[in-house]
């Protein structure tokens, strides 16, 4: 690979300095005249019939309507659906005929001030007839999706095996606890189009929503990507802007539709909740000979990802370990909770919970160093995956844990750290593997359209339909075109997604793709563009394109004198050609390679309360080339931090009845910064033969590996068998308790 000159280099992002200083706009400071307020009235009740009376709300000052399922088209939607190819169980509505689920959208209020629609809220009266309910997968029967997947020949493994280790074990739901809660803004221009403004992932999915709920063209309805206060996931569905869309439309008035953080834990979506078994049979060497793992999953009140979930919790298990042999079957249920959708990882965080947890029983079991069994199982570079699906690519999971074994000194740990146990607190150190992937390839449509214009004063515009959630996607596209077009990254201007003004992308931001996929993309415009530039300059003054060079904007003719920047060419073209330097482009992913990566972890264990700290954490990553690194390690401890919390405290816990207790932060527990530890980062760089400059992805991937890490640190303090997350202080004390 050449030497790259703005790929692989730090640079800082665009919106960096105006977000720290507080200058930065979102949806909330957005102001429209004549703007109406709008919250929606959840349900307070898991399951129930609804009789609705508005009056007394009505007429409160300032007022202006209150909606119910009587005043709603009957169209029915799937929030899941991103594209109309899609199969998908329709069973949405934009509100609610009856309750679901504590938190299902009953009501909305609209009003000319928030003040006058937090007043008119508690006014309107809702009268519940409750209805038996479904709680948790120990009560669930209804199957809303069942798929099994599987390779080789397990159960004629298993009767050679000379080990056969079981394990059980349940992951939570979880918020995406992301900065800004749910907020969307929709308004009518000046030629009565729609105009949605949402801190989405999916600008067409939106689009798609509300034109199937309004029966609008798409031509009609404009969604502009706004900037976000994060999201991991949780702003992957339509939860908000069809239904604001309809008050817009309705009163035909811009509408500021927003949500609180209660509303935002109950009435959006969670991490689908889990219960994993797996067996696994190992010969006495600890060869891995086959696996069976069965999941149930928890997909809430509505369809929506129930069909997602399961297949891509699926897939992950055969492309990490090398097995011939292995059967999948994966069912989602539905119960009176909040719905499933996507949420950083998807699937991976669950598959792994519990098989990386198994790995290190099997490891002891056979009294083999857990790092030691892994090595002797994990994929090699150019692996296939057996159920069909894309190479697993270049993957560099090996290098991972020998990396990461150095840098840690996870032999002399391992060997030496219960030496500092005392009467009180136990020491120990695990770790875990992961893999994610890079994409939809193999499975959906994956590909996008980038239309890349050279500007007569030389400045590049790249019109593509990304969504930046915070993460530096922006920075990472101008990167990635800067080093296409050999130009300095502050000449580019990258556009985010909006149906009007960018061209169409598959499936917006979410699956790990956007590096990959529309990098990749990026990639292939600026080198069409540099082409075309090139081959105008040889038009323009009669020379081959051998002699012409590239540096920092110029075009240099060698041998002689003469060089022209940019723009000076973009000029002359047009002025003797009457055409302008630009490129239109389609890519379709080329492939879908694993990520991959390994995190190793030591804690603390207090016996006397039970809380854990933990006290070194080291992620190391195969991401096949840093686009910026200073954004991948920000990347890398962010997901760590979800993933810790994971492990140790977060849970949206649902009572027996199906009555929500987790819904603020003082009840739903964070990691928070004084317990967080320094995660420090490793990343493996061979780069991807089919990655725009070998990167592949690691944003999600981050989120996977160190629950299991210190979950597995944790058996080790404690010689225990824990296999549920969250690892409460209840839950060791409970654990200490019973092996006593």
């Amino acid at each position: 690979m050449k030497n790259l000159n703005y790929v692989g280099k730090s640079l800082l992002k665009e919106d960096s300095r105006d977000k720290s200083a507080g200058k930065t706009k979102f949806i909330c400071d957005m102001q429209r005249e004549g703007m109406l307020y709008a919250k929606l009235l959840l349900s307070e009740k898991p399951h129930a019939e609804l009789s609705i009376d508005t009056r007394e709300a009505l007429a409160q000052t300032d007022i202006i309507a209150v909606y119910t399922y009587a005043d709603i088209p009957k169209k029915l939607y799937n929030s899941h659906q991103w594209y109309p190819g899609i199969a998908a169980e329709f069973d949405e509505y934009l509100l609610s005929d009856k309750a679901r689920f504590m938190g299902d959208r009953i009501a909305l209020v609209v009003g000319k001030t928030k003040e006058a629609v937090e007043r008119a809220i508690p006014k309107v009266k809702v009268h519940y007839t409750e209805l038996p309910a479904v709680i948790g997968l120990e009560a669930a029967s209804e199957i809303a999706f069942s798929k099994e997947i599987t390779c080789g020949d397990y159960e004629k493994q298993f009767e050679k095996a000379d080990y056969i280790i079981k394990d059980s074990g349940c992951t939570p739901k979880i918020h995406h606890a992301a900065l800004e809660p749910h907020i969307c803004l929709s308004e009518l221009d000046d030629q009565n189009n729609l105009v949605v403004w949402t801190p989405c992932q999916t600008v067409f999915q939106i689009q798609h929503h509300i034109s199937s709920v309004l029966d609008l063209p798409y031509n009609q309805i404009r969604v502009i990507k706004a900037v976000m206060g994060g999201s991991f996931g949780g702003k992957g569905q339509t939860v908000l802007e069809p239904i604001c869309a309809f008050a817009t439309h309705k009163l035909q008035k811009p509408v500021m539709l927003y949500m609180d953080r209660r509303d935002a834990i109950l009435g959006t979506r969670s991490r689908n909740a889990a219960k994993m078994t797996v067996e696994t049979a190992v010969d006495k060497e600890g060869k891995i000979l086959a696996r069976k793992v069965v999941a149930e999953i928890d997909g809430g009140a509505y369809y929506t990802n129930a069909a997602a979930i399961v297949m891509a919790l699926g897939k992950k298990l055969f492309r990490l370990y090398d097995m011939k042999d292995q059967y999948y079957k994966g069912s989602t249920y539905y119960t009176h909770t909040i719905s499933g959708g996507a949420c950083r990882g998807y699937g991976s965080p669950q598959a792994h919970a519990i098989t990386e947890v198994n790995m290190d029983h099997i490891a002891k079991v056979l009294n083999l160093d857990p790092c030691e069994l892994r090595l002797r199982n994990l994929v090699s570079s150019g692996a296939k995956d057996l159920t069909g699906a894309p190479d697993i690519g270049n993957a560099q999971i090996r290098e991972c844990v020998l990396q990461g074994m150095a840098a840690f000194a996870w032999q002399e740990k391992r060997q030496t750290i219960k030496n500092k146990n005392t009467a009180r607190y136990a020491y120990g150190v695990g770790m875990a593997c992961g893999v994610h992937g890079n994409g939809y390839k193999g499975a959906y449509p994956d590909f996008t359209q980038v239309d890349m214009s050279l500007l007569s004063d030389g400045s590049i515009l790249v019109k593509i339909s990304v969504h930046d959630q915070g993460c530096g996607t922006l920075m990472t596209m101008q990167q990635i075109a800067a080093e296409a077009l050999d130009i300095d990254t502050s000449r580019i201007k990258v556009l985010e997604a909006d149906t009007f003004m960018t061209p169409y992308d598959s499936a917006g931001t979410q699956a790990s793709r956007v590096t990959f996929v529309c990098g990749g993309a990026v990639k292939n415009a600026g080198e069409k563009l540099i082409t075309e530039l090139i081959n105008a300059l040889c038009e323009l003054k009669d020379c081959s394109s051998d002699s012409v060079e590239t540096k920092d904007g110029c075009l240099f003719i060698k041998n002689s004198m003469q060089h022209y920047t940019y723009g000076d060419i973009a000029v002359l073209y047009e002025l003797k050609y009457s055409k302008k330097l630009s490129v239109f482009v389609e890519y379709e992913s080329p492939a879908n390679p694993a990520s991959f990566a390994a995190c190793f972890a030591e804690v603390r264990v207090d016996k006397y309360t039970g809380e854990v700290m933990v006290l070194d954490c080291l992620a190391v990553h195969d991401i096949g080339q840093s686009v910026n690194p200073a954004l991948v390690e920000g990347q890398i401890q962010g997901g760590a931090h979800m993933s810790l919390g994971m492990a140790l405290f977060e849970e949206i816990e649902i009572d027996a009845k199906g009555y929500v207790k987790s819904t603020n932060f003082s009840k739903y527990h964070l990691m928070n910064a004084p317990v967080m530890p320094h995660v420090q980062v490793l990343t493996v760089e061979h780069g991807e033969p089919y990655g725009p400059y070998g990167a592949k992805s690691v944003g999600e991937l981050a989120a996977v590996a160190p629950a299991p890490a210190v979950v597995n640190a944790i058996n080790f303090a404690l010689d225990t068998s824990i296999t549920s997350y969250p690892v409460t202080p209840e839950v060791i004390i409970s654990h200490i308790m019973n092996e006593a």
